[in-house]
């Protein structure tokens, strides 16, 4: 049996580490139609219509319903409507398994699904009292049309337009496959993973190409699409800047880690199972999405831990994210965030945006291993511990010890573990609040006067340090480990293991720790009685 912590795990037995974009799914719209004044502006000022009316859409629909019937027939591609109940990848590995060449049009699939549209609405003028028409948003159900392609870039896609005005689009790409592409092209060698790599002969070169996927390739190699298929636009239309714009539906950031043989994959996700199942608390949900998290925050805050047969996946949600860590084909550890709704990290939904998304998803991915790792191995040695639990002066001032036990303490350092991953750091307020909550108590009582006490015997200590130029402070390497030690020898091992000792109300006699007390008293006793100094 492998008994490894998880940072040995991960830093001896891992074969392949690799980050990269998985699936993203932007939304291509008209940024000029999203409101009723919009589209009367394009009816009327730009195609010269006396009225705006929804009669006005119909024609578009049918001319471009029209041009994709005769787009499949030119191709020579099928249109096939998908029946409910079957799933749309397994109808298009079909059609990929057929494929011959590296680029083209697989086929073109129709579904009915509600989209976004505009409707005429009667509303009455406040001032006259007269009615007027209005066109307000609604909600339809239309035919969708899924054009799956094959790029020589990206590999399999689909972009699929909505049948109705504003025919708002939906492109779907992975950028795991934009990664096999970019590796046969240049010939490296690799082995494949369901939607990731096994191995490969550079790895090194994997990574760089994988960062190189910004958002000016998939830009590029979306409109180069745009353009060839069909359009519900006229090229007047898309010459007077009636043109497509690309926000970010979905996003999956992915971190891939190969383990040398399924056992150590497996013994690490046991361990990071019976250590982490709080990870959904929202304190530490907080943390690694680097999101603060109140009663006030909607969405949900939790860990779940399913078992499908015999492969185990921790959930870990956010509001509208997760991250998700699983086995992939018993083979690889994959850590993988998926973003659904930008804003809840401050960051807008264009696809401009894509940097700065991809920095969060990835460092969520990182901070959920390193505190997984951390927690796994925080061991100090007596030297630190005796230091820390004594007095110490440095540089003429004098730091009040941190007793290990004492509830203050206790609560400070479990603050200290929740607070340690906060890139920019924590203020003082944030802290004080924190650990009035541990100590049972209100930030009233546990006064502005005792945290600056804290900070200060914390800093000398060497557990947090004091960012420059700012009134903030971050947790040190060490002061993190300290802080684990004392948090888990104090609620794990201590409480846990006295309780079965002094807990009166307990039958106890069966427990094995009595038991083995039980025998060491009598043995004791035992030596007592030939001193012949028994009382």
């Amino acid at each position: 049996m492998i008994t490894q912590t998880v940072g040995h795990l991960l830093q001896e037995h891992v074969t392949l580490d690799l980050e990269c974009i998985d699936r993203l799914y932007l939304n291509a719209y008209q940024p000029r139609l999203q409101t009723g004044g919009g589209v009367v502006s394009f009816f009327k000022q730009h195609r010269g219509a006396q009225v705006a009316s929804t009669t006005l859409m119909a024609p578009m629909s049918r001319a471009f319903v029209k041009h994709i019937r005769a787009f499949a027939r030119d191709e020579g591609v099928a249109l096939e409507r998908f029946e409910r109940g079957v799933r749309k990848d397994d109808v298009t590995q079909g059609y990929l398994a057929s494929f011959q060449g590296t680029e083209g049009v697989l086929y073109i699939g129709v579904a009915q699904e509600k989209c976004a549209s505009f409707r005429v609405e009667k509303r009455i003028n406040p001032a006259s009292g007269q009615p007027f028409p209005w066109l307000a948003r609604t909600t339809v159900r239309c035919n969708q049309y899924y054009f799956y392609l094959v790029d020589d870039d990206f590999g399999p896609l689909f972009i699929k337009f909505s049948g109705y005005f504003p025919y708002t689009a939906r492109v779907c790409l992975n950028g795991h496959e934009y990664l096999k592409r970019q590796l046969a092209r240049r010939g490296v060698d690799y082995e494949a993973l369901d939607n990731g790599l096994l191995s490969c002969v550079r790895p090194d070169l994997a990574q760089q190409l994988a960062d190189g996927l910004d958002e000016w390739r998939i830009e590029g190699v979306v409109r180069k699409w745009l353009a060839r298929l069909p359009s519900p636009f006229t090229a007047a239309d898309r010459a007077a800047g009636f043109n497509y714009e690309l926000s970010v539906l979905q996003a999956e950031f992915a971190r891939t880690q190969v383990f040398d043989r399924p056992l150590a994959g497996r013994c690490f996700f046991e361990e990071v199972i019976r250590e982490n199942l709080d990870l959904g608390r929202p304190s530490q949900v907080s943390l690694i999405f680097n999101r603060r998290v109140t009663r006030r925050t909607p969405g949900t805050f939790r860990t779940r831990v399913v078992t499908t047969g015999v492969t185990p996946a921790l959930h870990v949600s956010y509001q509208d994210s997760k991250i998700k860590q699983y086995f992939k084909e018993d083979r690889a550890l994959r850590t993988e965030t998926t973003v659904n709704n930008t804003r809840n990290f401050g960051i807008g939904k264009k696809l401009a945006n894509l940097p700065a998304l991809r920095e969060v998803g990835f460092t969520a991915n990182r901070r959920l291993l390193h505190v997984e790792t951390l927690s796994q191995d925080c061991r100090v040695g007596a030297q630190v511990f005796d230091r820390v639990t004594t007095r110490r002066t440095v540089a003429g001032q004098t730091a009040a010890a941190l007793k290990f036990g004492d509830p203050r303490v206790m609560a400070l350092c479990q603050a200290l573990v929740l607070f340690a991953l906060l890139p920019q750091g924590f203020r003082h307020a944030g802290l004080r609040e924190h650990v009035a909550q541990l100590l049972g108590t209100t930030p009233a009582q546990y006064r502005t006067g005792q945290m600056t006490y804290d900070l200060r015997r914390l800093r000398l200590h060497g557990l947090i340090e004091r960012l420059p130029s700012s009134r903030r402070y971050r947790v040190t390497s060490a002061g993190l480990r300290i802080a684990l030690f004392f948090t888990k020898v104090h609620s794990r091992l201590l409480r846990g293991g006295l309780s079965q000792v002094f807990d009166p109300t307990d039958a106890s006699a069966s427990r094995p720790l009595n038991l083995a007390l039980n025998r060491v008293e009598k043995l004791i006793d035992g030596q007592i009685q030939c001193a012949k100094i028994a009382a």
